[in-house]
């Protein structure tokens, strides 16, 4: 399987979000990484909510 095609930049983003290693990021498949971006951003929401 190829690396994704996205920036560096990109890449750094995602892997500090997910709290992955950047070469992870690289080889994830681009619907899963999608899937696990959006399941953090509802857990953020769901922690702001409370406070």
């Amino acid at each position: 399987m190829r690396p994704n095609q996205i920036s560096l930049e990109t890449a750094q983003m995602f892997s500090e979000k997910l709290n992955m290693p950047l070469e992870h990021v690289m080889h994830t498949p681009p619907h899963i990484l999608m899937a696990k971006l959006q399941e953090a951003e509802e857990k953020k929401a769901a922690e702001n909510e409370e406070e």
